[in-house]
């Protein structure tokens, strides 16, 4: 059974007119969706506000005259101003709402020729909302206006589903924001590619502060750059870039680094200064390391977040920046804020989007590209080709994927590594005995003369124990349970067996058991926390 065939669309208060005696002479949009021979409309709601109802009804007999089966409703809409985008919208959306749409009945045609620009718009954006099921209708004046020729029209379909290529395109968009953000090395570790992926979509769409966690050297201070740099290329900031090492700032120096100072305000300030947070505006605050920063410090960056406004040091004036805040730390805020050292309220406003990036450690598939790119921007920088050969750079992977490998500076050590490489390459080939010597180097500074487990503080804080735990279960544990567990899995990840990980981490009460089982005690250890050593020794380095 064939559907009726329903034309939606405003009154053309000039094209529909046909101005004068000879209207039929002219092309009037409205009136030749009557005139195809090869098509039936069978009804016309008409829209027109209620000064046009005269045109509106001359419009209905024309129609009429060319197709005596159409039925052409006139629906009057009261418009105070058919400009008002708002006004149009809403008049438009109400009569929508209570239209009898039959779908299964019915086939629905938005005319879009005629109205003002703001109703074509208003309709498009009802159709592409499914709020009026069906099609968009072009129409389009011949080339030369006869009574006989009615013109040309055409059907749009806005299910973008249909629009492969549309839609490859927004992939394809999106994958190379990724990429940039990755610095165009394929990396192979799930966590840290659905991280990035994360983090690209909330760089294009906020601009709510960011705070990147890791430890030392996991580039934090890159990927905020990184970040700067893609919301430049969308021209969602216009500023610049700025960062500063909150560790750097001491004393009266601090604020005044930061938030600027009149003349005067202090001894040794002999002109005005403006600060960092002003030479921001418009762009990025990267402030590292801000677990560093003086509480008096915390609550002005606290005010100028929130308000966007501030005092220098010593004015009685504000003034105005407009920034993004963009943090690192490798610090646990959260120990921090329950010890006093960090303002409770400032965390809860730059934790809105938190990222944990991963130690080199704890992605071992990825130092291989990460060093392939190393590499590569080296050999670019000196203007020659560099090269492992195969026995030599298998020997170091080897290395460097093993548990020996504590990357304790990660990918600073890295890449420092793969420059020492770079340079002493004899011909631009990297043997065998290059490799060795650059893995006695390594040994050496990592040997911090304490091969304890959790000795050293950088081990420990590389785990992430959101990575193992739900946040309901971080919220429950105590400080000293936090960082216990961290210890015990940075040896259950650095460690062969369950076994092995059990006499280490018991080592002085094994010795007065009578029955040693060091497997079964770290077994219902973990357990309490709903750990298995199956889960812990996939992440295990190979």
């Amino acid at each position: 059974m064939r559907k009726k065939t329903v034309v939606i669309g405003f009154l053309g208060s000039q094209l529909d007119s046909g101005q004068g005696a000879g209207r039929w002479e002219k092309w009037r949009p409205t009136v030749s969706l009557a005139q195809h021979e090869d098509t039936l409309i069978d009804r016309i709601e008409l829209l027109h506000t209620p000064k046009h109802t005269t045109l509106a009804q001359r419009v209905r007999d024309d129609i009429l005259a060319s197709s005596p089966d159409t039925v052409v409703k006139l629906i009057p809409m009261e418009l105070a101003d058919p400009w008002d985008f708002g006004e149009v919208y809403a008049a438009l959306y109400d009569w929508v709402r209570h239209y009898p749409f039959q779908p299964e009945r019915e086939q629905y045609w938005t005319h879009i020729t005629t109205g003002t620009h703001v109703a074509q718009i208003c309709m498009f954006l009802l159709v592409e909302s499914r709020f009026i099921p069906g099609v968009l209708l072009q129409t389009s004046p011949p080339k030369r206006q006869t009574r006989d020729n009615p013109g040309s029209y055409a059907l749009i379909d806005l299910d973008l589903s249909r629009y492969n290529v549309l839609a490859q395109r927004f992939e394809q968009e999106q994958q190379e924001a990724v990429d940039f953000l990755k610095s165009g090395i394929a990396t192979r570790n799930a966590r840290f590619n659905a991280l990035i992926d994360e983090i690209e979509r909330v760089a294009v769409r906020s601009q709510a502060p960011i705070l990147l966690t890791g430890p030392t050297g996991a580039g934090k201070s890159h990927l905020a750059r990184r970040m700067h740099e893609l919301k430049k290329a969308r021209h969602q900031v216009r500023g610049e870039f700025v960062e500063v090492n909150c560790a750097t700032l001491q004393g009266d120096g601090a604020a005044s680094t930061l938030f600027g100072h009149k003349k005067g305000a202090f001894t040794g300030a002999v002109t005005d200064r403006s600060g960092l947070l002003r030479t921001a505006d418009g762009g990025v605050l990267f402030l590292d390391e801000i677990g560093e920063l003086g509480l008096d410090e915390q609550a002005m960056l606290l005010k100028a977040i929130e308000d966007k406004r501030f005092y220098p040091v010593g004015s009685d004036r504000e003034v105005s920046s407009d920034f993004q805040l963009m943090a690192g730390t490798n610090r646990d805020l959260r120990i921090d804020v329950a010890q006093g050292r960090f303002r409770e309220d400032l965390y809860a406003r730059i934790n809105i989007w938190a990222y944990a990036l991963p130690g080199l450690a704890q992605r071992p598939e990825d130092i291989e590209p990460n060093m392939d790119h190393l590499l590569a921007r080296c050999g670019s920088e000196m203007g020659r080709a560099l090269r492992f050969n195969a026995e030599a750079k298998a020997l170091y992977m080897r290395f460097a994927q093993s548990p020996e490998a504590l990357w304790l500076g990660n990918f600073r050590d890295l890449s420092a590594s793969v420059t020492r490489l770079a340079t002493l390459a004899e011909g631009g080939r990297i043997g065998t005995s290059l490799v060795e010597a650059e893995l006695q180097r390594l040994r050496w500074l990592w040997d911090r003369g304490d091969a304890s487990p959790g000795a050293d503080d950088n081990a420990t804080s590389a785990i992430d124990l959101a990575q193992w735990l739900t946040p309901d279960q971080l919220d429950l544990l105590d400080l000293f349970d936090r960082l216990q567990l961290q210890v015990v899995l940075q040896v259950c990840v650095s460690a062969r067996t369950l076994s092995d990980a059990g006499r280490q981490l018991f080592d002085r009460s094994r010795t007065q058991r009578s029955v040693v089982n060091d497997a079964d005690r770290l077994r219902k250890y973990l357990a309490r926390f709903g750990l298995t050593w199956a889960r812990l020794s996939a992440h295990r380095p190979a």
